[in-house]
C-alpha cells in the first residue's frame, strides 16, 4: 500500500508523522506543566496557611504578654496591647480559614477559636475585677491556672495545626520534584522518538523518490523515441490543418458580413415598431382623457338632474303655500263679511268695524288673486322643470352611451397597444438573437483566425518539441546515471 503512494503523499506523510509525534509530546508537557503549575499553587497556598499559623500564635503571645502585664502593673498600654493582639488574631484566623481546605485543619481552627473564646471569657472577668480595685479576687482566679491551661492548649493545637501544614508542604514539595523529573524525561525521550521517526522516515521517503526517479527515467527514455516518429506525423497534419483553417477563416469572414446587414435590418424593423407603440400610446391616453371628461359630464349631468328635482320640490312646497293663503283668504272675507252684517247690526256704534272688515275684504280678494297667479306661476315652473327633467334624462343616457362608446375605444387602443408591443418585444428579441449571431460568427472568424495562427505555431513548435524529445531523452539518460 505504501508503495503505490505519489511522492507527493509520501512527503505529507513524512512530514505529518513527527508533526503528530510533537504534537503528543507537547501535549503530554502540557499537561504535566500544569499539574507542576497546580502544585506550586498548592505549595503557595500551604507556605500562606503556615505564615498564618505563625501569625496566630505570635497574635496568641502578645494577647497572652499583654494580659500578664497589665496584670502585674494594672498599665493601660499593657491592656491596649491585649485588646490590640486579640482583634488582630480574629482577622489572622478568618484569613486561614479562608485558605484551609483539610476538614482535620479546620477543625482545629474551629478549636482554636473556641478556646481563644474561653481565654478572653477568663481574662475579662479577671479585667473586670482589677479595674474594680478587687485585686486580690483576680490573682485568686489567676492563680486557680484556668488562663494557663488554655494557653497550654491553645500553643498544642497551633503546634499541631503548624507540623500538619508542614508535612503537607513537605508532600506538595516531593510531588513538585517528581512532577519536574517526569517532564524532564518525558522531553528527552520525546525528542529521541521524534529523532529516530524523523531520521526513519526520511530513508524511507528517499529511497521511494529514487526508485520513483530511477523507473521514470527508464519510461522516458523508452517514449522519446517512439515521441519522436509521432511528431514527425503531427508536423504534416499541422501543415494540413493550417491550410484548411484558412479557407475556412474566408468563409465565416463573408458570413459575418451578412449577419451585421439582417442585424441593421431587424434594427431598423425595432425602431418602426417603437414608434408605432408611440402612436399607440398616444391615442390611448387622448381616449382615456375623453373618458374622463365624460365621466365629469356625466357627474355634472346628474348634479343638474339633482338640483332640478330640488327645485321640483321646492316648487311643490310654493304651490301648497299659496293654496294654503288662498284659503286664509276665503276664511279672512268670509269672517270679514259676518264682521260687516254684525257691524250693521250694531248701528252706529259698528260703522267704524264696518269699514274696517270693508277694508279686510278687499285685503282677503286681493290676496286670494296673488295666491292665484302664484298657483299658475307654480304650474308653469313645473311644467318648465318636467321638461327640464326628460331633456336631462335624456342627456344622461346619451352621456353613458358616449361613455360606454369611449370605453370601446380605450379596450380598442389597448388591444392594438398591447399587440404593438408585442411586436416591439418580439423584434428586440429578434434583433438581439441576429445580433448575438453576428457576434458568435465574430467571435467564430476570430477563433478561425487565432486557429490558423495556431496551427502554423503548431506546425513550428513541433519541429521544436521534436528536437526537445531528443533532449529530454539525453536527460533521462543522465539522471537515471546520477540516481
Amino acid at each position: 500500500m505504501l508503495k503505490s503512494l505519489k511522492l507527493k503523499e509520501r512527503l505529507l506523510i513524512g512530514y505529518a508523522i513527527p508533526v503528530v509525534i510533537y504534537l503528543g509530546l507537547a501535549g503530554l508537557v502540557y499537561g504535566t506543566a500544569q499539574q507542576i503549575f497546580q502544585t506550586f499553587k498548592e505549595v503557595e497556598r500551604v507556605q500562606s496557611v503556615i505564615v498564618g499559623a505563625n501569625d496566630l500564635s505570635d497574635k496568641s503571645q502578645g494577647m497572652i504578654r499583654g494580659f500578664r502585664g497589665y496584670l502585674a502593673v494594672e498599665n493601660p498600654r499593657f491592656l491596649e496591647e491585649y485588646q490590640t493582639a486579640s482583634a488582630e488574631f480574629g482577622v489572622a484566623l478568618e484569613a486561614i480559614r479562608g485558605l484551609v481546605v483539610d476538614p482535620s485543619q479546620q477543625q482545629r481552627l474551629v478549636e482554636l477559636d473556641s478556646l481563644k473564646r474561653q481565654y478572653e471569657s477568663q481574662t475579662f472577668q479577671m479585667i473586670s475585677l482589677l479595674q474594680n480595685n478587687q485585686r486580690t479576687e483576680a490573682l485568686e482566679i489567676f492563680n486557680r491556672g484556668q488562663a494557663t491551661q488554655f494557653v497550654e492548649q491553645f500553643d498544642r493545637l497551633n503546634q499541631e495545626f503548624a507540623i500538619s501544614e508542614e508535612n503537607l508542604l513537605q508532600q506538595q514539595t516531593t510531588r513538585a520534584t517528581e512532577s519536574l523529573q517526569n517532564l524532564i524525561t518525558l522531553v528527552i525521550l520525546g525528542s529521541l522518538v521524534l529523532i529516530v521517526s524523523a531520521v526513519t522516515i526520511a530513508l524511507w521517503i528517499a529511497g521511494g523518490v529514487a526508485r520513483s526517479i530511477n523507473q521514470a527515467s527508464s519510461a522516458i527514455a523508452s517514449s522519446s523515441t517512439e515521441i519522436g516518429a509521432t511528431i514527425e506525423q503531427q508536423e504534416r497534419t499541422a501543415t494540413q490543418q493550417a491550410t484548411s483553417v484558412n479557407e475556412t477563416t474566408t468563409t465565416m469572414d463573408e458570413l459575418g458580413a451578412s449577419s451585421r446587414q439582417v442585424a441593421e435590418q431587424a434594427e431598423a424593423s425595432v425602431a418602426g415598431a417603437k414608434r408605432a407603440l408611440l402612436l399607440t400610446q398616444g391615442g390611448a391616453k387622448a381616449v382615456e382623457s375623453t373618458l374622463e371628461g365624460m365621466e365629469e359630464l356625466k357627474q355634472r349631468v346628474s348634479a343638474i338632474a339633482e338640483q332640478i328635482v330640488l327645485l321640483s320640490e321646492q316648487t311643490g312646497q310654493i304651490g301648497n303655500i299659496s293654496a294654503l293663503v288662498s284659503d286664509l283668504a276665503n276664511q279672512t272675507n268670509i269672517l270679514a263679511l259676518n264682521a260687516a252684517v254684525e257691524a250693521v247690526r250694531a248701528g252706529e256704534h259698528g260703522k267704524g268695524f264696518a269699514v274696517v272688515a270693508s277694508e279686510i275684504r278687499k285685503l282677503a280678494d286681493q290676496s286670494k288673486k296673488s295666491a292665484e297667479k302664484i298657483n299658475t306661476l307654480v304650474r308653469e315652473i313645473q311644467a318648465s322643470i318636467n321638461s327640464t327633467v326628460m331633456v336631462t334624462e335624456e342627456g344622461t343616457k346619451t352621456v353613458e352611451e358616449g361613455v360606454q362608446i369611449a370605453q370601446k375605444t380605450a379596450d380598442a387602443f389597448t388591444g392594438v397597444a398591447e399587440a404593438v408591443n408585442d411586436v416591439v418585444l418580439n423584434n428586440q428579441q429578434i434583433f438581439l438573437n441576429i445580433k448575438q449571431q453576428a457576434i458568435a460568427v465574430q467571435q467564430v472568424v476570430e477563433a478561425m483566425n487565432a486557429l490558423n495562427l495556431g496551427a502554423k505555431e503548431t506546425a513550428g513548435g513541433i519541429s521544436q518539441a521534436r528536437m526537445g524529445t531528443q533532449k529530454l531523452s539525453e536527460a533521462a539518460l543522465d539522471l537515471k546515471a546520477i540516481v
